[in-house]
């Protein structure tokens, strides 16, 4: 038998050993996920600060980066704790489990996107009926129990960039749609408005509409298999920032550039020189920056009591090469770390 003082130094050593372990847990945790407890956690660290919490898309995409600028400098003007967190890559399953841990954590309120009516109108509900309230962004829930959305009108974006279209080809074109989503209701509402824009058009034909899932890979490889299908498309639209990129690198590597039309979304650096080489066309303008500002102006006034609108709908606007420089830069440009 050890003597009491050896059973006590390995008592002590094991008791240690555990504390050691559970505190690491503990603050790994409290890194990367939200606790239980996150109310307390929040008002003891920020002194009774709100704390907002803005969940996006895709976590490093350029337009999200520039979603988070302004609402980061909204968030420092009003003087309110705002966490930027969501999935690295688009995955809604991932999504919906951000959403759960924040509600849990008793934000003050969320500000996110409406990606699907089956799965994100009911998860917006659960989160209301812990009567934290959401702000939409960038893309609608409107038959959820959000408070408001502040973004785009996607199906205006896609009408605009239909007209362009046929305009810029004198109501001649076999066009081919590439989409980030099928099922995400700001690209289905992109692909709609564009599709009613010309449908009119007795020169242009829609020949296939194909899903990025908002990756350049999959856009270029789409347009690979649209052009060795369809050899006679001539013209290109894509739904979300990272598809025209994607067709612009196939369409550059059929040598194709003088006779496909390219539009676009969004302003990334990548879409920018593009349009500056002429491979892109056209490319709808959101404003980004002023989304991202906006609605964490307007859940301040939210949570304040204050009325706001229901909808409120940010500028949208077609560009081609002769528009650039685009000002104000803030919603163009990702400021590098």
């Amino acid at each position: 038998m050890h003597p009491w003082w050896k059973r006590l130094f390995y008592g002590g050593g094991i008791v240690a050993l555990i504390g050691s372990a559970s505190f690491t847990a503990y603050c790994a945790w409290n890194v990367y996920a939200y606790p239980n407890e996150g109310k307390e956690r929040t008002t003891a660290a920020t002194e009774d600060r709100y704390h907002f919490v803005l969940v996006p898309e895709e976590l490093d995409n350029d337009y999200w980066r520039l979603v988070e600028k302004g609402a980061k400098a909204a968030a420092r003007e009003l003087g309110v704790d705002l966490e930027y967190i969501g999935p690295r890559q688009a995955n809604i399953g991932e999504h919906l489990r951000i959403l759960e841990k924040a509600a849990a954590a008793k934000v003050d309120g969320i500000i996110t996107q409406g990606l699907t009516e089956k799965e994100f109108v009911p998860a917006i509900n659960r989160v209301a009926d812990k009567n934290i309230p959401v702000v939409t962004i960038d893309t609608d829930a409107p038959t959820s129990r959000r408070t408001a959305y502040i973004g785009t009108d996607n199906y205006y974006a896609g009408f605009i960039a239909g007209r362009a279209l046929a305009e810029d080809m004198h109501g001649k074109a076999t066009v081919a749609i590439i989409t980030g989503s099928l099922t995400a209701a700001h690209q289905q509402l992109r692909v709609r408005g564009f599709q009613d824009a010309v449908k009119h058009e007795k020169g242009i034909r829609i020949v296939a509409i194909e899903e990025s899932h908002i990756t350049r890979v999959q856009a270029a490889e789409k347009a690979y298999t649209i052009l060795k299908k369809h050899p006679d498309v001539n013209a290109f639209y894509g739904t979300s920032a990272l598809d025209a990129i994607g067709i612009a690198k196939v369409v550059e590597r059929f040598r194709r550039e003088g006779e496909t039309y390219i539009i676009g979304f969004d302003t990334l650096p990548e879409t920018i020189r593009y349009l500056q080489k002429g491979t892109i066309a056209a490319t709808v303008v959101q404003e980004p920056y002023e989304m991202g500002y906006k609605a964490v102006k307007m859940m301040a006034d939210i949570v304040a009591g204050r009325d706001v609108p229901a909808v409120t709908n940010t500028e949208t606007k077609v560009i081609r090469k002769e528009d650039l420089p685009l000002r104000p830069a803030r919603n163009y440009e990702v400021e590098t770390p």
